[in-house]
């Protein structure tokens, strides 16, 4: 086991066994999807999440070790490097540890130290440093005063400099400045001078103060964007007197020395000017990275949540995208999503149109017969729900819902969108992007750009690469672990396939074009899709029309010998697929030791065998459909119309570090402060809610002036 699987295995409470075969599935080319669906057998059935954390601290702890190597083949050049440092080396963790154990080897730019030294007074430093009885600091900078002719003021300042310089590299002064800030010290922030926080964004941080410990991410980067807009100012506020006075302790050794009062300025003036700055920028620096790090994963959070949002199957459905000027667009689509008709009305500009819009749409829904109708909830939203939510009462088989229109404008504008309706108006594809949201809302979802959606937080504040990265391997874990059929799969989410690229994609999307697949030997027989690619891919591609029962399920063709063999050993039929029998067999089968008698008997792991049940059982079984889908409502909810108390069934449509957003059907979302979450004391929403959930809550308050409500998880 080399070091950094040892380190990896500790970190991650993980076998050696383990993390080494996720290394070399991740060295062979294998997706994470992939290991994580049909290598469970050597990974000890890691997940998604367990794997990505192997590979990225993996390829950390190389450039870990490359930066090692460098940085001790620097310190070696300048004749430095003993075997104490190369140990010091070795033992540091992370990146900011071996840069700060590097800092003092640094070539230092021209200070005022480097000038005092370059006039010869180093010597003079170290004697002062010794802190000999046999002398004194008159007698030490009289002597070098004559000896480098420079008068005895600036021979005692240029002392002073050198010494602040060698305390600033000692790392044990540097560490009890850390440590003293971070456990002592308060983060204050003020409004600036002349500054104007227009709308009061900032406000709470115009005079604050809290302790560094207790800073939240949210804090932090509100913190960090104010001061960026120039509307705040940040310090740390801690004892520095104690600091110093401690320092003094180690390093001055008789305090009513002649040295004290020279070594005790030097201490101050260093940590003052020197460390205190650097140590500072380090905290703030730790502080960004560990907000932006929790920013991320609630937004990858939010965002799988979202993607996984139960889609309205085999529904025909309205999409209407509200407008005043412009006129509600309106997109009525079959049940697989396909335009049936694309129209136009003006409700919202006098009676007189709102009679005609009226009219026209009663027809259109006689026409399409729509079961559900989908409103984007930007402008014009409650006016349009209003009209429509009167226009039901002829209509009580249909209902409606309020669908986020976040992102839609920007897929509407977009290429994709233009290529997949190029006679449509980019009005008119929003309200066909609003339909589909609510019939299958991870299909429509991926074609957007995830930062449009709106669950992110500080979401441009956070380092684009490493957000982009977060977020495409959230959007390919939920497209793979819910799985695509590939004779209806848009170029937009086959991206997200695990093994496919552009190539790959067009070659099938070709083939398709000629005549859909029948098989998933089909697929491997496609020119272009090679050994590899069908490999990494073909569990996660469904054909629902195959004539084989196992292509339409989620079980690997390299698996199909042994399906046959486990569906024989339980004297079933492959006919039967799919029949109440059938089911009920494989549902009799699926407890310990029936499952260990199959894996014996077939040669192979349990695990598998657990997975190939379950997968006969429930064919393709997506994950979306164990968890809430839309709120469809017939009547129209208005802030006047809540009291506090109210019980009311919701939405969160975002979920934050300081609370969540819950959507009631109001125009502004409630929020739910964290407080109001649990009976009990929780540290980040997510341990209560998640994005797309439908929770019960209750009205706290209301502000009708700022359409703003308060409301609570807990009955009052």
């Amino acid at each position: 086991m080399t070091g950094i699987t040892e380190y990896l295995c500790k970190q991650l409470n993980l076998h050696e066994k383990q993390v080494e075969a996720v290394l070399e599935l991740l060295d062979e080319g294998a997706t994470i999807p992939f290991i994580a669906r049909y290598r469970k057998e050597r990974t000890g059935s890691l997940d998604e999440e367990q794997i990505r954390q192997i590979e990225l601290m993996h390829k950390y702890q190389l450039s870990l070790q490359e930066k090692k190597e460098s940085i001790a083949h620097l310190i070696e050049e300048k004749g430095l490097l003993s075997e104490a440092i190369q140990k010091r080396i070795d033992a540091c963790k992370k990146l900011a540890e071996l840069e700060e154990l590097y800092r003092p080897y640094k070539e230092k730019k021209k200070t005022k130290a480097t000038a005092a030294i370059e006039a010869g007074l180093e010597p003079a430093a170290k004697q002062i440093l010794r802190q000999d009885r046999q002398n004194s600091v008159d007698r030490v900078v009289n002597y070098w005063s004559k000896k480098i002719n420079l008068p005895e003021e600036e021979v005692r300042e240029g002392i002073g400099f050198i010494l602040a310089q060698q305390f600033s590299d000692d790392e044990k002064i540097r560490a009890q400045v850390l440590r003293e800030m971070q456990k002592f010290g308060n983060l204050k922030t003020s409004l600036k001078k002349g500054a104007e926080d227009e709308h009061g964004t900032y406000e709470i941080y115009h005079d604050f103060t809290t302790p560094v410990q207790k800073l939240k991410g949210h804090q932090v980067m509100a913190i960090n964007r104010a001061e960026k807009e120039k509307i705040i100012t940040v310090a740390f506020d801690f004892d520095q007197d104690r600091l110093f006075d401690q320092i003094g302790r180690r390093m001055i050794r008789n305090r009513d020395s002649d040295y004290a009062g020279m070594l005790q300025e030097a201490i101050k003036d260093s940590c003052k000017r020197l460390i205190i700055p650097s140590i500072s920028r380090q905290i703030r620096r730790e502080l960004k990275e560990k907000a932006e790090l929790n920013a991320i994963d609630k937004f990858r959070g939010n965002l799988e949540h979202l993607l996984m949002t139960r889609p309205l199957e085999s529904q025909k459905v309205l999409g209407f995208d509200p407008a005043f000027r412009t006129g509600c667009k309106l997109a009525f689509l079959d049940e697989k999503g396909d335009v049936l008709h694309i129209d136009v009305i003006y409700p919202h500009s006098g009676d007189h149109a709102r009679a005609q819009a009226d009219k026209k749409i009663r027809k259109l829904l006689k026409t399409y017969q729509p079961q559900t109708i989908a409103i984007g909830n930007g402008t014009a939203s409650r006016e349009s729900e209003a009209f429509v939510a009167d226009l039901l009462k002829d209509f009580p088989q249909i209902q409606y819902a309020l669908v986020s229109e976040a992102g839609a404008s920007v897929y509407s504008a977009s290429d994709l969108a233009r290529e997949e309706f190029p006679d449509l108006t980019v009005e008119k594809r929003s309200a066909v992007s609003i339909g589909r949201r609510i019939q299958d809302p991870l299909s429509e979802l991926v074609k957007i750009d995830p930062k449009s959606i709106g669950v992110g937080e500080y979401q441009h504040d956070l380092p684009p690469k490493q957000l982009d990265e977060a977020l495409d391997f959230t959007i390919t874990k939920v497209v793979n672990q819910v799985g695509v059929n590939i004779n209806t799969a848009s170029p937009s989410i086959l991206k997200y396939i695990s093994g496919l690229n552009k190539t790959s994609i067009k070659k099938l999307l070709d083939q398709r074009s000629k005549h859909p697949f029948t098989s998933r030997k089909e697929i491997a027989a496609v020119k272009g899709i090679s050994a590899n690619i069908f490999e990494q891919a073909a569990g996660f591609l469904r054909i629902n029309e195959a004539e084989n029962p196992l292509d339409q399920t989620g079980i690997h063709p390299e698996s199909y010998d042994l399906a046959n063999k486990v569906i024989a050993l339980l004297n079933l039929d492959l006919r039967q697929f799919r029949t109440e029998p059938f089911i009920k067999a494989l549902k009799s089968y699926q407890n310990e030791q029936r499952i260990n008698e199959i894996a014996k008997k077939t040669g192979t792991d349990p695990v598998i065998v657990l997975d190939i049940l379950k997968e006969l059982e429930n064919p393709g079984l997506d994950p979306r459909k164990s968890l809430d889908g839309p709120i469809l409502k017939k009547d129209v909810l208005e802030l006047k119309d809540l009291k506090t108390g109210m019980q009311l069934q919701g939405t969160v449509r975002n979920v934050t570090s300081f609370g969540a957003f819950v959507d009631i059907g109001l125009h502004e979302d409630g929020l739910v402060h964290i407080s109001k979450m649990a009976n009990r004391f929780i540290s980040d929403p997510s341990e209560v809610v998640s994005t797309g959930q439908i929770v019960t809550c209750y009205v706290l308050s209301t502000d009708e002036k700022r359409n703003r409500v308060q409301l609570s998880l807990l009955p009052l």
